[in-house]
């Protein structure tokens, strides 16, 4: 299948609900899964002649959720028995890596129930009552979405599978915090530190992270996809098999940062400084490497 047909438009209807994209959205995360075999041109696909589109005998109610993962790495804020239905789609459809990131949140909420610390409520008074140092907080798996966060101190927190989806953030502090799973999806990072923290599988997809200082962090597996990473300092940070695709990295700092099997298609890594980061097995196509320090490096 060449690259035209890659990007081509795909049309399905599953279980009567119709859905639009491309053959790379369906292939590219998990190349055996299901879908990404039903679309290798190797097999006659099923079609709903009437609606033009390829029908897939499912319950579409999730399906979306699924569409948007493959896209850009993204886990929705669900109730746990939305995420039990997700799971069994996710089995369905032959997606192991996204049914073993649906098994860990799982997991860890029926470990943590009632363990977090502080909840949503509590932190928005915390806030309002100027006291903003969260400092070894266990917040695991709570909503924090949407809220104004700017200059907390969350160093040492247990923050994983927390919700931030659109939060502010600016200036906060994450320093060794764990936070696994957590999701950063469209949030304000800006200036924000990391240092040393565990995120793996964590989301920041769509996220502002100029000048932010991710030195050390774990990010494996992690999601960038159209994060805004200006001048962002990632120095020895672990970034194998995370998803970058698109990722404005233009002037950021990836000395020694670990980056096997990354993703970092489309992306634009101009000025960027890359001496001697190993480059081999990572997805570079269409990157933009103009002015990008490549001294030493392995590709």
């Amino acid at each position: 299948m060449d690259a035209d047909e890659n990007d081509s438009i795909v049309r399905l209807n599953v279980g009567g609900v119709e859905f639009a994209t491309t053959v790379d959205t369906l292939c590219q995360r998990e190349t055996e899964s299901m879908l990404a075999v039903m679309f290798s041109g190797r097999h006659k696909l099923h079609m709903d002649k009437i609606k033009n589109a390829v029908f897939i005998d499912r319950d579409g109610t999730h399906f979306r959720h699924i569409l948007n993962w493959l896209r850009d790495g993204v886990i929705p804020l669900l109730d746990p028995a939305a995420y039990t239905e997700l799971q069994r789609e996710a089995q369905f459809y032959q997606l192991n890596i996204f049914k073993e990131q649906l098994t860990v949140i799982l997991s860890r909420k029926e470990e943590e129930e009632g363990k977090a610390e502080m909840t949503r409520s509590q932190v928005i008074k915390c806030i309002q009552s100027k006291r903003v140092r969260l400092r070894g907080v266990s917040l695991s798996g709570q909503n924090l979405s949407k809220l104004d966060l700017s200059g907390v101190d969350f160093s040492n927190a247990n923050i994983g599978n927390t919700f931030f989806i659109r939060a502010k953030l600016i200036g906060a502090n994450f320093c060794e915090a764990e936070a696994d799973g957590a999701n950063f999806h469209n949030a304000n990072l800006s200036e924000c530190s990391f240092i040393k923290a565990g995120m793996r599988g964590a989301v920041l997809a769509g996220a502002l992270l100029q000048s932010a200082n991710l030195q050390d962090a774990i990010l494996s597996n992690s999601s960038f996809c159209n994060a805004d990473l200006r001048s962002a300092h990632l120095q020895n940070a672990d970034l194998s098999n995370a998803n970058l695709s698109n990722a404005i990295l233009e002037g950021a700092n990836l000395k020694g940062a670990r980056l096997y099997g990354a993703n970092l298609k489309g992306a634009n890594l101009q000025r960027a400084y890359l001496r001697d980061v190993d480059l081999r097995n990572t997805i570079l196509d269409g990157a933009n490497l103009g002015g990008a320090n490549l001294q030493g490096a392995s590709r």
